[in-house]
């Protein structure tokens, strides 16, 4: 009777002791995906200022370019205008010094009035010339500003394009991938130069469940394929849930953990069935606070894997 009851209390304890090595593990996994959220929302940000900065600076730099070749069109007037007026000065002198010849071999009495006043129109001239050289000199100065600002554009404007058509090349190629999922709550879209591909939980889960069903794993598998062509791309697996509780279930406890066991099986089926760097993924856990349709609870409840492209070009140049 003695050893029965030992084995009895030895059982309860090894069975109890089960799920409390589990639950560990669970909050170990959970405190990792949090880190990893943190990482993300940072990235994420200095992502959407970076390319903000990209944005402003080209329409700055489009407007002081306008200003600029604004400016040079009143000094190419001005300049013209500063040519006539020394021109005229020019055609004045010139008859004064004709008239000073006639004077001097005539021996006229005004020689001297006339030598002031030609002495006089002489230092006008010269500043109009000393006018003349500063004027082209600044606009010389201004079209090169132009032609440097030109091309600093030109260089913004093609790697914005090339960055935006990227991503749409990327997009074309997600969606060809994953046509035959379109109708069974897939969708894919380019958002501020991001794809952003989001399956409804039940075409990868049962109800409650963290593993993924052969029909989601399927249209993980063909993603994967697309995205491990592309090395540097940052991707981001997103676990949502609906405001429904977590009933009678004690693993996972609550939507945090299950959004969060969700992204992370969604990452082991992309990761064990391609070859995607592991160090490009991320997975986060969202819980219940970022519904995409509040009257709609099975839209709701989703994944949202959210690539990102690799903006250094743009970064290197706005920081130049």
């Amino acid at each position: 009777m003695k050893l029965v009851c030992a084995f009895l209390i030895f059982s309860t304890l090894l069975i109890s002791c089960v799920p409390i090595k589990k639950y560990e593990e669970l909050q170990a996994k959970e405190q990792q995906c949090s880190d990893e959220l943190a990482k993300y929302k940072n990235n994420a940000l200095d992502y959407e200022a970076s390319f903000k900065d990209v944005k402003t600076k080209y329409s700055k730099a489009e407007v002081e370019l306008k200003e600029l070749i604004e400016d040079t069109t009143v000094m190419h007037r001005d300049y013209k205008v500063l040519i006539a007026k020394y021109d005229k000065l020019a055609e004045i002198n010139e008859v004064l010094e004709n008239n000073y010849d006639k004077l001097r071999l005539s021996g006229a009495r005004d020689v001297a009035a006339l030598n002031a006043d030609l002495e006089t129109r002489r230092i006008e001239l010269q500043k109009q010339e000393d006018a003349l050289l500063k004027t082209r000199q600044d606009l010389q100065m201004k079209q090169q500003h132009i032609e440097e600002q030109q091309e600093e554009l030109a260089q913004l404007n093609a790697l914005i394009e090339q960055q935006e058509a990227a991503a749409r090349l990327l997009k074309e190629k997600v969606a060809r991938a994953l046509k035959n999922f379109e109708n069974q709550g897939l969708s894919v879209e380019e958002r501020n130069g991001k794809i952003y591909v989001s399956l409804e939980a039940k075409l990868l889960f049962g109800s409650g469940s963290t593993t993924v069903e052969n029909a989601g794993k399927s249209a993980l598998i063909e993603l994967a394929k697309v995205l491990e062509q592309e090395k540097e791309l940052e991707i981001i697996v997103e676990g949502h849930t609906d405001t429904d509780k977590m009933a009678g279930s004690k693993h996972p406890k609550n939507n945090w953990e299950l959004s969060v066991l969700r992204a992370t099986s969604v990452i082991g089926i992309m990761t064990s069935n391609s070859e995607i760097g592991p160090q490009q993924l991320m997975a986060a856990g969202r819980s219940e606070f970022h519904p995409v349709d509040p009257s709609d609870k099975s839209k709701n409840r989703r994944i949202e894997i959210i690539i990102s492209p690799n903006l250094d070009e743009l970064y290197n140049l706005i920081s130049e």
